[in-house]
């Protein structure tokens, strides 16, 4: 399986790390000009992705959009899962846990188990992050106190 691309690949990323880093996924943001139907540069713009980016999910299988010739035309059905992909690749899930999550979406029971099984997985990883985070605390208080005790003996012996 091929690798997702690497994200210092998108032009105008400097652009994009002054937005908070939710700005590239509009899950409840309907489309300004309640367009039907999207161009690779559309939602290029409006995700802060790149072409490559869509083609690579588009390979995996996570969107499909249909061909007018040579052109790419991404439905709302594209643009809605790509905000999925984008949300959950910008909060640390791989593709494997985003396609089980939007696969989830046609089941045709209201989206009530992709849900769940969101909800389920955004907490596991909830823990998992606060869990780094105590683990990052405590090392680097320990680092501090390393620190503190090396200065008290003074200055390094000249070689």
């Amino acid at each position: 399986m091929a690798s997702a691309p690497a994200q210092d690949e998108t032009p105008g990323k400097a652009d994009a790390a002054a937005e908070p880093r939710h700005q590239g996924a509009h899950l409840d943001r309907p489309d300004k000009h309640a367009r039907e139907q999207f161009s690779i540069s559309d939602l290029t713009s409006e995700f802060g992705c790149t072409a490559r980016a869509l083609r690579f999910y588009e390979d995996e299988g996570l969107i499909s959009p249909a061909r007018v010739g040579l052109t790419r035309v991404y439905s709302k059905r594209d643009r809605a899962r790509l905000a999925w992909i984008m949300r959950a690749k910008n909060v640390g899930f791989s593709l494997n846990e985003i396609r089980e999550m939007i696969d989830l979406y046609d089941l045709g029971d209201g989206r009530v188990e992709q849900r769940r099984v969101t909800i389920e997985k955004c907490r596991a990883h909830i823990a998992k992050l606060k869990k780094q985070r105590d683990d990052i605390d405590s090392s680097i208080k320990e680092l501090t106190e390393f620190v503190a005790m090396i200065e008290k003996l003074g200055p390094a012996p000249s070689a």
